[in-house]
């Protein structure tokens, strides 16, 4: 039988389209993961081992900053304060979980939202609070015996910071368990405590320590709470921080920030390795697990909810007032003063309009293509050996700290030879590297999704002679919309209170709104620091509950299979 010409160049034409769509972007993803991660991170290594005049100083500069007092007293002070910092956040945030997936408190969603809070700020807010809270003019100065200037404020600033990214992974490994294994343990008369021990703490333990990893990573690569409270109390961060912009010393710079690499990669070398050997917690068969009510430990419980919810409101709240304080504290009206960013050096509101275009950009652009990136990886098995080549470097991301990958973004777009170093210093190059910064965890919660979706669903559209760009755009998006709202809203609010990476990129016209804070900070307008950091925090959270809103009616249409009915 012989086939219909028009029939023919339609399929050609789809069969075409298709190739294009998945081979093309492929290597389009790959260019870009090559140019925004791949290069920057090869080029803080060549600028760190170069010998050449003017570059790091190669192997003998290296061994001099390793064998130097001054490198030995600065990485004291990180890993004293990191490991102080993942040992006070980690069974916090475990005992938090805990109470929110495995007791019968009330107001569950309240306390829920109020822990996160700390994701809706950069991570000078806590050390800008501790300030007003405990230094030398603050509000319960009488608390401490001296002041907050030092390793006790970064301690405190960096557990609040820290605090709601160890909860969010913890959450997870408590989310399931097996009724049929407490039900077990109970006939045979175990105790709670003998429960816990052999059933939840096996299951949750892989968890405990990837959140000790991200607590310890986060701490000792942060240098946004070391600028404001740290005194001198100095951290390797900050050194590195103030190499680059304040010292114009590049080769430190890279050396230091090769260095910040390190425990990063041996965190998710080892944190990789577990999830190897942990395997599946649940199977087909498991019964999701009802917790019973029982009155003294639901009190215990909500007692500790009760108490971390108050610091962090406290701390929180203490931002938001000390920035509509008229003259702290000589004249405590309250006053819009310090909202009027024009008069006072640091970026004025410049700098909060380029934040909300990086956010948004950020979140409409980086969506789209780690959602489109993710489904080709994982929907499509043309090319299977640069699917893993992609799956792999679009880890790369989660072992690399922001401020690694800032300064790789300096030593390779800064390059006057590079053509693309007239992206130096614009909200484009912004934008690529706040994607790259947030890429790893944007691209989870797109694979989790998909890999939920039956892959008959792309053979009925193959045998329905569907391109599968259009089944893509038709059904595969409408379908996952869920996921993709969260990494929307997840890449937003991170470009917003993003420091780390973008305190080396920006120019003079694209300042952010997380930068004005620490300028206003070194110039001495805390409060201006403090009115800048709630403008972030309110809008943060501002747009997380608009488009909440927003997606309800979008949500309702685009998910009514789920909910059956005619």
């Amino acid at each position: 039988m012989k086939l219909d010409p028009t029939l023919a160049a339609g399929r050609a034409r789809g069969d075409l389209g298709d190739r294009l769509f998945i081979l093309g972007g492929k290597l389009l993803l790959l260019a870009l993961l090559a140019l925004a991660v791949l290069l920057p991170l090869l080029a803080i290594f060549w600028r760190g081992f170069s010998g050449a005049e003017g570059q790091g100083g190669g192997l003998t500069a290296m061994a001099e900053l390793l064998a130097s007092a001054n490198f030995h007293w600065l990485l004291g002070n990180s890993l004293k304060v990191s490991l102080s910092v993942a040992a006070i956040v980690v069974p916090l945030a475990y005992g938090f979980a805990y109470a929110l997936q495995r007791t019968l408190i009330p107001g569950k969603g309240l306390w829920r939202g109020i822990s996160l809070l700390p994701l809706l700020a950069p991570s000078m807010l806590p050390g800008i609070a501790l300030i007003y809270l405990f230094g030398n003019q603050g509000l319960l100065r009488a608390w401490v015996p001296d002041n907050i200037y030092g390793y006790w404020g970064i301690v405190l600033g960096e557990a609040i910071y820290t605090f709601p990214h160890a909860l969010m992974i913890l959450l997870s490994a408590l989310s399931l368990a097996d009724a049929r294994l407490f039900d077990a343990a109970s006939s045979m008369g175990a105790s709670p405590w003998k429960a816990f021990r052999s059933i939840t703490w096996p299951a949750s333990r892989q968890g405990v320590f990837a959140a000790f990893c991200l607590v310890f990573t986060l701490t000792i690569t942060d240098f946004g709470v070391p600028v404001v409270v740290g005194g001198d109390y100095q951290v390797l961060a900050l050194e590195a921080y103030k190499a680059v912009v304040g010292q114009q010393q590049f080769g430190r710079g890279a050396q230091i920030g090769m260095l910040l690499l390190l425990p990063a990669l041996l965190s998710f070398a080892v944190d990789a390795w577990l999830r190897r050997r942990q395997g599946d917690s649940m199977s087909g068969r498991a019964q999701v697990f009802q917790p019973k009510p029982s009155r003294g430990r639901d009190g215990a419980y909500l007692a500790l909810v009760l108490l971390v919810s108050a610091v962090i409101l406290g701390v929180l709240g203490m931002a938001v007032y000390s920035s509509l304080v008229k003259f702290w504290p000589y004249n405590l009206s309250l006053s819009l003063r310090h909202y009027a960013f024009e008069e006072t050096a640091g970026g004025g509101w410049l700098a909060y309009r380029n934040s909300l275009t990086l956010a948004t950009c950020t979140a409409l652009f980086g969506s789209l293509l780690i959602f489109s990136g993710a489904y080709l990886i994982e929907k499509t098995r043309e090319q299977a050996w640069l699917n893993q080549l992609l799956r792999m470097l679009c880890f790369v991301p989660m072992a690399v700290p922001g401020l690694v990958l800032g300064l790789g973004y300096v030593f390779f777009f800064n390059l006057p030879g590079n053509p693309l170093h007239v992206f130096y210093g614009s909200l484009t190059l912004l934008v690529v590297c706040t994607i790259a910064h947030y890429l790893t965890t944007a691209q989870m919660t797109a694979t989790t999704a998909l890999r939920q979706l039956d892959g008959e669903f792309e053979a009925a559209a193959l045998s329905l002679k569907m391109p599968l760009w259009r089944h893509y755009l038709k059904v595969t998006l409408p379908i996952c919309l869920p996921a993709l709202l969260d990494i929307v809203r997840y890449l937003f609010v991170s470009a917003m209170t993003t420091v780390s990476a973008a305190i080396f990129l920006y120019s003079p016209d694209s300042i952010l709104a997380a930068v004005a804070v620490l300028n206003m900070d070194d110039a001495g307008n805390v409060g201006g620091a403090a009115a800048m950091s709630t403008l972030i925090l309110l809008t943060s959270a501002a747009a997380s509950i608009l488009l909440a809103l927003a997606s309800r009616g979008l949500l309702r249409r685009s998910q009514a299979w789920r909910r059956g009915g005619h």
